[in-house]
Parts: structure tokens; sequence; C-alpha cells
């Protein structure tokens, strides 16, 4: 059987060991992390503008999200849904002759 002392120093190796361990995936993990966030700055930001638009006879805002969407971080529903929220809108109903502020996205 081993002797306490012999116990303590193996106690304190483990330790020191299973600290380098850490330190090096802290230091990894923390090195990869901040590699992908200075990636994602590369991504040049979109900045939001708004125009008025007439709705013309057969328009829907399906129709427009379809046109205006492009590029933008909605999906076509995500953005009919937007359209609704910045109009007023409680259905998807348009009328032709009617003015909407729509959202499109450019850098």
């Amino acid at each position: 059987m081993r002797s306490k002392r012999t116990m303590k120093r193996s106690l304190r190796n483990l330790t020191v060991i299973l600290l380098m361990i850490l330190a090096f995936c802290s230091g990894f993990l923390g090195h990869t992390l901040l590699n992908a966030r200075a990636e994602e700055k590369a991504i040049p930001e979109l900045k939001r503008y708004y125009t008025s638009v007439q709705i013309r006879q057969g328009d829907s805002l399906w129709d427009l999200a379809g046109q205006y969407c492009q590029g933008s971080p909605y999906t076509k529903a995500e953005y009919v849904e937007e359209l609704k929220r910045m109009n007023g809108l409680k259905s998807e109903q348009i009328h032709s002759g009617e003015y909407l502020t729509v959202v499109y996205f450019s850098e």
C-alpha cells in the first residue's frame, strides 16, 4: 500500500495534469470561437430602406414579398407578416389603388 505522502503527490500531479488539459482546451476553444466571430463580421451588414408602393390590380402581399424580400433576412412568409405589421393590416387582403410601405435591404 502506498504511503500518504505518495498518494498526495500522485493526487497533486493528477490535478496539475487536469488543469493543464483544461487550460489547453479552453485556449483552443476560445481561439476557435474568436475566429468564428471574426468570420461572421466579414459578412456585409444590410441596411433597411423603406418605400411606398401603390397596389395594382391583382397584386397580393405574397407578390410584394417575392419582389422585395430578395437579399433580406426574411423568408417570404416572414416578409408577408412584416408587411402586415408595418401597415397595420389584420389580414392579407389589399386593394388596388392603396399605398403600402415596404421594406427592402441593401448594403
